[in-house]
């Protein structure tokens, strides 16, 4: 058999979405006009598929704290931070992020993708056994085959199931790792956070928290999940991104443990991976700073996600189980989901299109991340754009 013979499912799939004329996952985005909008094939449109949640990406701060973090420290660290050193920009952000959280411990990773990768492989081994939810991260999934440890998948946000399984461990139970999301990436639900932690103290486990969809849009600090629901002391781990509310990229981990410091010498994704450049720690300090006060951003955010939500639930769409910035219009077949997809690009709008096994439930989803950044008309005419085009997304194949 080829080398390349696995390809060739891919490759029949992609050449059928091209005869159509359409690439949904490499769509040439020209140039970008603020936030909201850019140029895809020759056409404004408004991006609704990015993350920005807050639309800091081109906040003057955090641009002008890029741009004197390259004039003064350059555009790299041409190393990782065991090699090279730690630049103090990537210390003082430890040391904000820690304290945003009112934690003793951070440690900051070049990408979101990374931070599971380290912290799961860091704090898990071939003794050891993680329980995640069956909904988690291709990121979440990868750090725990790279760790080695047994993995057991709970029924999506379901409390219950977790118990059962955490029983089922006997001894183990008490060394074990639970994982689960703040907001789900897929349907935008948040997790069952009070009723998972109570399962965690019964059995003595250890609880990870990725708050990558959260950050910034949950709590009255933008902390996420766990600080709406009243729980930062009670998540051992809190993981993150810097490439969504924070409008940069990079990851993070925060704990109370100590022992999280040794998480730089015992995973090898830090050790061995480049340090982010100083433009871009530089400009996620300031987008921190932001959120943290950033009350306004997220009063529009919501603002802006109920309206989408409620209208795409009354024009009969099947949606999450709740408004979130992340909305999920789910179809029964790749075919509708593909149809709906060109039929808001033609209509001058951007989401995403998502196939299975990426999707839960086996069905095909087009997601939309609401941002801050939109504004009053943009929503109103990803509303229209949505119910001229009903009743062909559900019409049979």
């Amino acid at each position: 058999m080829s080398l390349f013979a696995k390809f060739q499912p891919l490759a029949q799939d992609r050449e059928a979405l091209l005869s159509q004329g359409v690439d949904p996952f490499g769509a040439p985005i020209e140039e970008i006009y603020s936030p909201t909008e850019a140029r895809i094939n020759g056409k404004k449109t408004i991006l609704a598929g990015t993350n920005n949640y807050l639309g800091l990406t081109f906040d003057k701060k955090c641009l002008d704290a890029a741009h004197a973090a390259i004039d003064e420290q350059g555009t790299g660290t041409t190393g990782s931070r065991m090699a090279n050193g730690s630049f103090s920009g990537h210390r003082a952000l430890e040391k904000e992020i820690a304290t945003f959280y009112t934690c003793e411990k951070a440690i900051v990773f070049t990408t979101g993708y990374q931070a599971n990768l380290a912290v799961i492989s860091g704090l898990a081994n071939n003794e050891d056994v993680i329980l995640i939810d069956a909904d988690s991260h291709a990121s979440i999934y990868d750090g725990c085959q790279l760790s080695g440890a047994d993995i057991v998948r709970f029924r999506h946000n379901n409390p219950d199931d977790l118990h059962k399984r955490l029983e089922r461990l006997g001894e183990r139970a008490a060394n074990a790792l639970i994982i689960i999301e703040g907001i789900y990436s897929m349907l935008g639900d948040r997790a069952r956070i009070r009723e998972i932690i109570e399962v965690k103290k019964s059995f003595g486990a250890f609880l990870l928290v990725d708050e990558a969809h959260s950050l910034g849009v949950l709590g009255e600090k933008g902390r996420g999940l766990v600080e709406e629901a009243g729980v930062i002391g009670e998540a051992d781990f809190i993981v993150g991104t810097f490439s969504k509310s924070l409008a940069s990229t990079g990851g993070y981990c925060v704990s109370n443990h100590p022992q999280l410091d040794f998480i730089r010498y015992a995973s090898r994704p830090y050790v061995f991976t480049a340090s982010s450049p100083p433009s871009v720690i530089a400009s996620t300090r300031e987008a921190l700073r932001r959120i943290e006060k950033g009350g306004d951003l997220r009063a529009t955010l919501w603002k802006h996600t109920n309206r989408l939500y409620k209208h795409l639930q009354d024009s009969g769409y099947e949606l999450g189980p709740e408004p979130c910035p992340v909305i999920a219009a789910l179809l029964h077949t790749r075919e509708q989901a593909l149809r709906l997809w060109r039929g808001l690009y033609e209509h001058g709008i951007y989401v995403n299109l998502i196939f299975p096994p990426a999707t839960p439930g086996g069905k095909s989803l087009v997601r939309i991340s609401v941002s801050a950044a939109h504004t009053a008309e943009q929503i109103e005419k990803i509303c229209h754009a949505f119910t001229t085009l009903a009743e062909t997304a559900s019409a049979s194949d």
